[in-house]
């Protein structure tokens, strides 16, 4: 018994330290490998291991990590730029890439509030069938499928009314046909999942739900009831699916990974068949490969 507590411990104290390195190269890119070396396992035991002790995985533990430093800087009173660099961004764009993913508004719009919006729109065709996906300067917003462009472009202006909505030219900013490509990609299971910079635009509530479906894995499902659990409101379970249903971005904020507590299939806002077909690629990535 001695010796098993003593092994939990030492395994308890590397990852401590790793996570204290995640922390501390919150800037870095870092791999499955280069982590799991650190604590002497498999990239895929390292991560199992990881999770079950912090909740998520090492990516979502870095992405929160830099996010709450960045909030913090701003609520305590520094400026933009200072802010950037206390974090451990580096730079002014790995905030608009990876910042506004936990933040949902650029540091401007979190200290003001938030007034106005430009939005660049484009439909394309998927496996999945139309999707209309639109962007701010900050990331995707709006991600939907329908049937046609005219129905989706009306369903975008009821969601962003005081919105100006410019149609996607291949101009600066948005990379809208490269993302779409990418998620189209995604969902035929040819390439992992897209690291599409999000803006997240809702109430507090609403974006704690969906970052907490930001942090389930590929093959991950769970309860309505586990959802509030996970967000440590385990009462609020109407509402956390409510928030579900509110999901402006299909795809990438993974709302089909909810199931019914009875393990069916439940609802979902663009179609039963494109959840199957959601679910039934997700199964087919964790079964052949391992991603962080």
């Amino acid at each position: 018994m001695k010796t098993m507590s003593n092994r939990t411990d030492q395994t308890l104290g590397k990852f401590v330290e790793l996570a204290r390195y995640i922390v501390a190269q919150a800037d870095q890119t870092l791999t499955l490998d280069t982590l799991a070396r650190r604590v002497q396992l498999s990239p895929s035991h390292m991560q199992r291991v990881f999770k079950s002790m912090f909740g998520v995985s090492p990516k979502k533990f870095q992405q929160a990590a830099r996010s709450e430093r960045f909030k913090a800087a701003l609520r305590e009173g520094s400026d933009i730029t200072n802010a950037i660099y206390a974090a451990g961004y580096g730079s002014s764009s790995r905030v608009y890439e990876q910042a506004m993913h936990g933040i949902g508004m650029t540091p401007k719009r979190y200290r003001a509030g938030g007034r106005g919006e430009t939005l660049t729109y484009a439909c394309r065709d998927t496996v999945l069938g139309p999707i209309m996906m639109a962007a701010t300067d900050r990331g995707v917003c709006f991600a939907q499928f329908g049937s046609d462009s005219e129905s989706l472009l009306a369903r975008l202006r009821d969601e962003f009314p005081r919105a100006e909505l410019l149609a996607y030219q291949g101009q600066a900013g948005p990379q809208l046909d490269r993302w779409i490509d990418a998620l189209n990609a995604y969902i035929q299971n040819r390439q992992p999942r897209p690291e599409i910079p999000l803006d997240l635009q809702g109430t507090a509530f609403q974006i704690k739900v969906w970052e907490f479906l930001l942090s389930l894995e590929d093959g991950d499902v769970i309860s309505y009831a586990e959802l509030a659990r996970g967000i440590e409101k385990p009462r609020a379970v109407r509402a956390a699916a409510s928030a579900c249903g509110a999901n402006r971005i299909a795809v990438l904020v993974p709302c089909h990974r909810i199931l019914r507590a009875d393990g069916g299939l439940g609802g979902y806002r663009w179609g039963l068949e494109r959840k199957r077909t959601l679910l039934d690629a997700e199964r087919a990535r964790k079964a052949g490969g391992r991603t962080q």
